[in-house]
């Protein structure tokens, strides 16, 4: 590399934003008869990005464009999903509507910032997409009143590939954003959702949520108590944004889910659980197996439980009762009763507390 340093990680558009344009170029077309190769679009917080255009066909009365949506570097599910709008013009005074199509979803529960019975796509992106045809309505001299379908093609599966299912969204992606802007790796988009499942958990009265640090935990407690997927948030490693977050949305009972390494993390005090961000403190560890003497050759969490296993030592039951007790008086005063469950890589529960 020659002492260069990397390229800066690239910023992407939302789904929100890409749908944003295409909207925009379906309405121009639909009024002047000729689709933009480009379009420009003005995001909330003043920005002015140009998005190039698909077209998509004419049909009737209506108009479809598309937008190749570039989430920069960010690993977003919908890089390079094609978002597709289609406008088509209504009565004066109707304003302007929404519809889902093949590929976005609908809401079907409450606690989300949209409704049940309404398409997937969140106030930030319709109140971009309203300005958007206020001004080509403006400066065409008509008036701007619409339906706007929004539709996604190979969008139902990609879904599943995030947290819809469970957030009770049916059908397809969500169109999101409140910047229109994708940043890299940023972790806001993951814990957005885990607020958005809380939220979903509190306005239909769950009484037993969990929150799981991945698949395998996320299997395993389910598994135990028959929770639905709707019941349990993919907290991965943000396990102290999720508890803060309850603290103030409680539920009446929540179950902590994970792998030892993870957990050991949490009951030693970390509330990052990434391996960048928090290590475990394997001297400690070893003092609190009672048995320091064994575990003082242990390099890995992982290795540290064989050496317990092995000489009757129960490191797990320990690690489970400290985080336990960590989570309930992270939730003091909350009224929601707390326990933790430990998995190991295949999915069994190595140990329980509270």
């Amino acid at each position: 590399m020659n002492g260069d340093q990397p390229a800066p990680l690239r910023s992407g558009w939302t789904t929100g934003a890409c749908a944003t344009a295409a909207a925009k170029a379906a309405f121009t077309a639909l009024l002047t008869g000729t689709l933009p190769g480009s379009v420009q679009i003005t995001l909330p917080r003043g920005q002015t990005p140009v998005f190039a255009i698909t077209d998509r066909g004419r049909d009737g009365e209506s108009v479809s464009a598309g937008v190749v949506k570039d989430a920069g570097d960010d690993p977003d599910v919908t890089h390079q999903a094609l978002i597709v709008a289609t406008v088509r013009r209504l009565p004066e005074g109707a304003g302007v509507r929404f519809r889902a199509g093949a590929g976005v979803g609908t809401v079907t529960k409450p606690g989300l910032p949209i409704p049940p019975g309404e398409p997937a796509i969140n106030p930030v992106p319709r109140d971009m997409m309203r300005a958007m045809i206020f001004q080509v309505a403006t400066d065409h001299g008509v008036a701007g009143d619409v339906e706007i379908t929004l539709s996604v093609p190979g969008g139902e599966k990609l879904a599943e590939r995030t947290w819809n299912g469970r957030l009770g969204i049916v059908g397809g992606l969500s169109i999101l954003g409140t910047t229109g802007i994708v940043k890299p790796f940023s972790c806001s988009a993951w814990i957005a959702s885990i607020h958005r499942g809380v939220d979903v958990a509190v306005a239909n009265g769950f009484d037993h949520v969990a929150a799981a640090t991945g698949s395998t935990s996320e299997a395993a407690v389910r598994l135990k108590y028959g929770l639905p997927e709707t019941h349990v948030l993919d907290m991965g490693d943000f396990i102290g944004g999720t508890l803060k977050y309850l603290r103030s949305h409680p539920v009446p009972r929540l179950t902590i889910a994970g792998g030892f390494a993870k957990l050991t993390k949490f009951a030693q005090g970390a509330n990052d659980l990434h391996s960048g961000r928090s290590q475990i403190d394997m001297a400690a560890l070893a003092v609190l197996s009672g048995a320091p003497d064994l575990l003082g050759d242990a390099h890995t969490a992982k290795h540290a439980l064989e050496i317990a296993r092995q000489n009757d030592i129960d490191l797990a039951g320990r690690i489970a009762r400290l985080g336990q007790a960590r989570a309930a008086e992270m939730l003091a005063g909350t009224g929601t009763a707390v326990s933790l469950m430990i998995t190991d890589r295949q999915g069994s529960i190595v140990a329980e507390a509270g």
